[in-house]
């Protein structure tokens, strides 16, 4: 795949039959993909196929093979001129993301309770690939509810405050949710499972602010230098990978009837106002609906065990996906335009003076949280005028070894005790869940945020660093 250096952080493929708009990623170059090893960068070539696609097919500085989109992929459909989505431009794990919250605690003051504090946590914390969740819903209408409210939802039957609502990406819960058209099987899935982290790279961690960029901007999140926080990183689990799992074979069934060829049926795609399209819109909706809740539970029960081990409380920063198609308006060819912006592991990042900000972020852009992997810094980012990819940026550090590659890497090694030296405390991981998960297997998250600040994509705020994680 030949690349053309636009700028620093910024490279070109040229447009070529059948693309419809050039592909760009957003990188420095120890950051691309090895072609050899990783086929992303064909898939951006591929994303530009897509009918009714707008500027270009964008790829993020952690950019990696996906299903359908690269990983870190980013692309935008004009919807009144024939424009698709595709679930392949989502991923499995619908909405999956991020949640921050902040303590009134400082590293110093944690002291020795750390390991009590970690004891409580992993204790409360239902994790793991099989069923367990922080509520243990009782009847069909209680999962309707978390399908159609969210955040809300959950809020409203006592899981926590009204304050979350106003620090979560759309007020805790996504528009026009239609459990209508969620399988019996993702339902299946989904109802044992609210409020619970699952597995792989999803985690709660205990961090603390090493360093602060901004401290005005850091300071209207509530973060500060030396604070405790705790970040939690999950999704839909069953429910999000059945969802898209039966909409991408509905529209893999319906795409010659639309007219639609695409070069990976991973692509599989329907118009955006087509009846396949609306349907899976609404499913997609509804599993987003799904994550926010279950970030919101998995909240509740990490504040609970914090103030009862260590007298604080956790306020929540900010909640925010990276698995998301969101109908958004943007200016594109001189006009405004409704386009449906699908982003695959990529964070929206609205800057300053965005409409869809709460208040009190309204002056200072979007907190856009970006975890490291396991046993490096987070970071804390925030969107900035004038992105060049519809207000998007990068979502963690980005793999470069399959699951496979890094445990076979980690043979002979003692994943816990290399975290647990680093004055790490580790809770419920298998050897092989730390061994995939381990730094090794990832871009360096600090270049990857370094990039995405140099391409113009978003700003730093602060650094965040690990004190003890929770894991599947």
């Amino acid at each position: 795949m030949e690349l053309v250096e636009e700028s620093p952080y910024r490279f070109r493929i040229d447009r070529h039959d059948p693309m419809r708009v050039p592909g760009v990623v957003f990188a420095s170059e120890s950051l691309l993909p090895d072609a050899g090893a990783d086929k992303s960068l064909e898939q951006v070539a591929n994303v530009a196929t897509l009918p009714g696609i707008v500027d270009a097919s964008y790829a993020m500085p952690d950019v990696h093979w996906g299903y359908g989109f690269p990983i870190g992929g980013v692309a935008a459909t004009d919807v009144a001129r024939g424009g698709v989505v595709s679930p392949g431009g989502v991923g499995f794990d619908i909405s999956c993301g991020v949640r921050l919250l902040a303590a009134d605690l400082d590293r110093a003051d944690l002291g020795t309770r750390l390991d009590g504090l970690m004891d409580a946590l992993g204790a409360a914390i239902p994790r793991g690939m099989g069923r367990g969740a922080v509520w243990h819903l009782t009847g069909s209408d209680e999962l309707d509810g978390v399908l159609r409210g969210g955040s809300r939802y959950a809020v409203e039957r006592g899981f926590g405050v009204e304050r979350d609502l106003h620090r979560c990406e759309d007020y805790g819960a996504v528009a026009d949710a239609n459990p209508a058209q969620v399988s019996a099987r993702a339902i299946e899935r989904g109802a044992g499972q609210v409020g619970s982290l699952g597995s792989g790279n999803h985690f709660l961690e205990v961090q603390a602010v090493a360093e602060v960029y901004d401290e005005p901007v850091a300071a209207a999140f509530g973060l500060r230098a030396g604070q405790v926080c705790v970040m939690v990183h999950s999704g839909s689990r069953g429910l999000g990978h059945q969802i898209c799992t039966d909409h991408v074979r509905t529209m893999e069934k319906v795409m010659r009837r639309y007219g639609i060829e695409v070069p990976d049926r991973q692509l599989a795609c329907a118009p955006v106002d087509s009846h396949e399209g609306r349907a899976y819109l609404g499913a997609m909706a509804a599993a987003a609906n799904y994550a926010r809740a279950n970030r919101q539970l998995l909240a509740h029960a990490a504040r609970t065990a914090f103030t009862r081990e260590t007298g604080s409380r956790l306020d929540l920063v900010y909640d925010i996906s990276h698995n998301l198609a969101k109908i958004e308006t943007h200016g594109t060819d001189g006009d405004r335009r409704s386009l449906c912006v699908h982003r695959k592991g990529a964070t929206r990042a609205l800057p300053p003076g965005h409409p869809e900000l709460p208040e009190d972020l309204r002056d200072v852009g979007q907190p856009v949280l970006i975890p490291g992997s396991m046993g490096t810094s987070s970071y804390v980012l925030t969107g900035v005028p004038g992105s060049p990819a519809f207000a998007s940026t990068c979502h963690g550090a980005g793999r470069v070894q399959s699951r496979k590659q890094a445990v076979k890497a980690e043979r002979g090694q003692d994943p816990r005790g290399q975290l647990e030296a680093q004055d790490i405390a580790v809770r419920g991981a298998s050897r092989r869940g730390l061994a995939e998960e381990m730094p090794a297997a990832y871009k360096d998250v600090s270049a990857v945020v370094e990039a995405a600040e140099g391409a113009g994509l978003c700003r730093k705020i602060a650094r965040l660093v690990p004190l003890g994680v929770v894991k599947g």
